[in-house]
């Protein structure tokens, strides 16, 4: 299913053309994954109730990559 975020359009495309012409590109495989990452994180943030401060920063500091206990 096509996205309609007209950046992971773009990045999808770009990512396929390199894998079809055999000159996969990590930098736009990896640019594609980050906007698709960014589009599922907002999807659950928007759904989710709202989170305090201290909550936030837990988050943060999660996908930061420091551990958040």
């Amino acid at each position: 299913m096509a996205s309609p975020d007209p950046t992971v359009r773009t990045l999808s495309a770009a990512n396929a053309a390199h894998v079809r012409h055999g000159t996969a590109n990590r930098q736009v495989a990896a640019d594609l994954a980050a906007a698709r990452l960014a589009l599922y994180i907002k999807k659950i943030v928007d759904a989710a109730p709202p989170l305090s401060a201290a909550t936030r920063d837990k988050l943060a500091l999660l996908l930061r990559g420091g551990d958040p206990v």
